[in-house]
């Protein structure tokens, strides 16, 4: 991609966009395939695409953010006019601190949830076997992941579990009664089905669960493991019937429990934990009927998340801290061409000098006069180098006086070391 571009994150997320809007924009894995291909054909040179049940998200460098937006809306089913209403768009400083959030639990649906620096990991590792990372998003989104593991063992700020499947267990031992000796049904294996699973056996002592997914050998790993039922996919409708709890939490892109599946002479709730939804909400014209969506459960609060609330000044700090880590980093690399520039003039000053002076001294050493002069260009650059790397100097300003000064123009560096404040007009102070 020819020019200067600018570092973005947009996205929808839980703040603004719900649940309909969110699955229209979500992507599985093979839409988040195909982005990367179109990204790369079309000339974008690094991004990171995540997509959970909670937002969908781009990380990455572009001329104008429409070009990051087309691919969103290209691989989705969501419209350019539907991601203006309900969409964020950052750049630069703040699509930096963005991200750190995010990969932090900060900005999670239900504070303290850190599944998604799992998906920013495997995000990451897909974007980086397409050759689609460049050296400042490498750097970017190795420091998130180490604020990550920091916040999560430095603060309280994820005490006891924290997730929607956590939430969504929670929910179900607050408002069914007997919850031990009641039929629950789990149909969807995927990551959110398979921690709820772990939570209901762990914290209901229930041992009627019955588990049902499309694909049965998926269930009958996951029932290996925790030791509850696996019921075939064909029995889907006969099991439903006999469900005091239904958690649904497939992979469909459409409604796979709607009005019609549901025969019902009993009461029963039904958690969808899916992105998009799939549960119809017709399913609440019959009698008995209760739905709750996950939007509906990160509105539950408790005294842990509450306490967790008193962490967030701390894990604040900590990302402050590998923040500030970052921009000494990129500030380094903004600041070698013109350190190395500067370095080339006053060796030409030296040795305009030396030809000079050669011609006016009958014995001039050349070494002696070679050794001091490369010593003292060095102190000088350490000096500048050291001026331009203090926290509190204006890097800008600082470079472009030096420039003008010596009348310097930065050296073209190789492509490893390249200056991403040049390269990528990336601004952190």
């Amino acid at each position: 991609m020819s020019g200067s571009t600018t570092f973005y994150a947009l996205g929808l997320s839980y703040k603004k966009a719900d649940a309909v809007i969110r699955g229209k924009f979500s992507l599985d894995s093979k839409a988040q395939s195909d982005l990367l291909q179109q990204a790369k054909a079309e000339g974008i040179e690094s991004l990171v695409v995540t997509s959970t049940c909670n937002r969908t998200e781009i990380y990455g460098f572009a001329h104008h953010p429409y070009e990051l937006i087309k691919l969103l809306c290209e691989n989705s089913n969501g419209s350019v006019e539907e991601f203006q209403q309900a969409a964020y768009i950052y750049k630069n400083e703040e699509a930096v601190s963005h991200m750190f959030r995010v990969g932090t639990g900060l900005d999670s649906q239900i504070l303290g949830d850190f599944e998604i620096i799992s998906q920013i990991k495997t995000a990451f590792n897909n974007s980086k076997r397409e050759g689609l990372v460049n050296t400042f998003l490498d750097r970017l989104v190795n420091t998130v992941i180490q604020a990550s593991k920091k916040v999560k063992t430095e603060t309280k700020i994820s005490s006891g579990a924290t997730s929607v499947s956590f939430a969504s267990v929670q929910y179900i031992i607050r408002n069914v009664a007997d919850i031990g000796n009641k039929n629950i049904l789990l149909f969807g294996t995927g990551k959110i089905g398979r921690n709820t699973c772990e939570n209901l056996v762990k914290h209901t002592k229930n041992s009627h669960i019955a588990l049902i997914n499309r694909t049965k050998n998926k269930a009958e790993l996951l029932a290996g493991k925790l030791n509850v039922i696996v019921k075939d996919y064909a029995d889907l409708k006969q099991e439903l019937q006999q469900a005091d709890v239904l958690v649904v939490a497939t992979g469909a892109q459409n409604p796979t429990i709607d009005k019609t599946s549901l025969a019902l002479q009993k009461p029963l709730l039904i958690l969808d934990l899916s992105i998009p939804r799939n549960v119809d909400a017709n399913v609440e014209e019959i009698p008995g009927v209760t739905l709750i969506h996950l939007d509906d459960l990160s509105q539950i609060t408790d005294d842990t998340l509450e306490r967790r609330k008193l962490h967030i000044p701390a894990a604040e700090a900590i990302i402050d801290d590998l923040k500030l880590e970052l921009n000494t980093w990129v500030n380094g690399r903004k600041c070698a061409p013109t350190i190395h520039a500067l370095k080339s003039k006053l060796n030409d000053i030296v040795s305009a000098e030396f030809a000079f002076q050669k011609r006016k001294t009958a014995h001039f050493d050349d070494a002696q006069m070679d050794l001091i002069s490369s010593r003292i260009i060095q102190k000088l650059t350490n000096h500048f180098a050291s001026h331009l790397k203090n926290e509190n100097t204006s890097v800008d300003q600082s470079i472009e006086f030096i420039e003008k000064v010596f009348q310097i123009g930065k050296l073209a560096p190789d492509k490893a070391s390249s200056p991403i404040e040049e390269k990528y007009k990336i601004n952190l102070s």
